[in-house]
């Protein structure tokens, strides 16, 4: 298959499953991958900093084009920025947001994350602003909010309100952290889907951070996962799907294809889809002839607890400190790169069973760890998975003769050891230490 059909060149089914088939890579060349947002505030008020305010987005993606970094420009706006296969790109209301390079081991990531960090805190004690990694911003309404100058933020702002009440909160008001990791085979994608999609209520505890909306408690540990679950059913939450016989590139693709369109894109220009579903789109239903471009930019605009593409998305984490970045990471590669702990894994999403999993999920916004379903105690079964990574951890370095990579589970092995997560942490020192004052969440 041409991995770019010219516009003219009828699509089939078969290359857009094909599409997800070429990710297949063979082990040695597996890498990982970390995206993680956070929230700048200027420092003083801890007002979200604004697209052309001093210090802005705008003057901080500046800083960085002067420093090595590609700018990307739409419409004479600086929206991004890349360098070695790392990008740093804005969310819908200037979330600051790293996708990493490909890296081969977690140590790498821890160092590319500190890295990052660093020159992040240089530039905001020279301009002016404090970097807040949490779940949902704890202080504005989204009316309080500056929307970027990226165009296809506009079509989404648009879509939200006509699907979910609270799609315009995650566009502006949620920071997560994910994971990218790869597959050998069709089979072991299948597996691995299904091990992510399982442990998604695991993940979603372990890195509870959301606890305030507007510097009150909100009710829940993960505020953030709630919004999700109230953005888009038609292309957000839980795949029911993942866990059937048949599931694999061709039914992913069967799932994408009855999505609608945000928009279609051609020479630099946004056009509405009007809520065409791909299959649609496919069967002639608009004057444009569908591409694998196409193909490629409507993959990117689905947002499941766990998203295909080339490779696995491991999504679900609310944003946090780097050493809990690198604790994502270690967590997954840990679980789904080492045979073994694969092997364990799975089997034991395949004994928990749907309605248990969807059980847990349904809790675990507001209750963490202490979460049940059918007996299951969600506490419990992150204590059963952490072990799992950690002798998948250990069995790796063993085999690719690197430096043990355990360590950096270590903020997950506190959570699961006291019960407590950060989310907990903040509110107990809310009602105590801080007297309810919220700003102290910045000191």
């Amino acid at each position: 298959m041409t991995e770019k059909l010219v516009e003219s060149e009828k699509l089939e089914v078969s290359d857009l499953s094909d599409w997800f088939r070429a990710g297949i890579k063979p082990e040695k060349d597996w890498g990982i991958g970390t995206e993680h947002e956070q929230f700048l505030l200027k420092a003083g008020d801890l007002t979200r900093l604004r697209y052309n305010s001093r210090p802005g987005i705008r003057e901080i993606l500046s800083e960085g084009a002067e420093n090595g970094w590609l700018p990307i420009i739409e419409k004479g706006n600086i929206i991004a920025l890349q360098k070695d296969g790392a990008s740093i790109t804005i969310e819908p209301a200037g979330q600051f947001e790293l996708s990493g390079s490909k890296l081969e081991t977690v140590h790498e990531t821890y160092k590319e994350t500190i890295e990052y960090t660093q020159k992040l805190e240089e530039m905001a004690a020279k301009m002016g602003f404090v970097r807040l990694p949490i779940g949902f911003d704890p202080f504005w309404r989204r009316e309080d909010l500056d929307w970027m100058p990226k165009e296809r933020y506009s079509y989404m702002r648009a879509w939200m309100p006509g699907k979910g009440n609270l799609g315009l909160d995650m566009m502006s008001r949620t920071s997560s952290i994910q994971v990218n990791l790869d597959f050998s085979s069709e089979a072991d994608m299948v597996r691995k889907m299904q091990v992510a999609q399982a442990f998604q209520p695991v993940i979603t505890a372990l890195f509870a951070n959301s606890p305030f909306t507007e510097r009150q408690p909100n009710g829940y540990l993960s505020y953030r996962s709630h919004v999700w679950d109230d953005t888009d059913p038609d292309r957000c939450g839980f795949l029911p799907f993942i866990f059937g016989d048949n599931f694999g590139f061709e039914r992913y693709t069967q799932y994408l294809l009855d999505v609608p369109l945000y928009f279609i894109f051609r020479d630099g220009v946004y056009y509405p889809a009007d809520g065409m579903t791909f299959r649609d789109f496919m069967k002639g239903k608009h004057h444009f002839q569908p591409s694998m471009a196409d193909w490629e930019t409507h993959v990117t605009t689905v947002f499941p607890d766990v998203r295909l593409k080339r490779y696995i998305e491991l999504r679900g984490a609310d944003s946090g400190s780097p050493a809990m970045i690198v604790a994502l990471a270690a967590f997954w590669v840990g679980l789904l790169y080492d045979t073994q702990a694969l092997d364990a894994a799975h089997s034991l999403a395949l004994h928990l069973g749907i309605d248990t999993i969807i059980g847990l999920r349904a809790e675990v916004p507001v209750k963490g760890l202490r979460a049940e379903s059918n007996s299951v105690v969600l506490h419990e079964l992150a204590a059963k998975l952490l072990s799992f990574a950690q002798d998948g951890l250990a069995r790796r370095a063993l085999k690719c003769s690197i430096e043990p990579e355990q360590k950096y589970l270590e903020p997950l092995n506190e959570i699961v050891s006291t019960g407590i997560t950060s989310a907990e942490k903040w509110l107990n020192l809310y009602y105590n230490k801080w007297n309810r004052d919220i700003s102290k969440l910045i000191e």
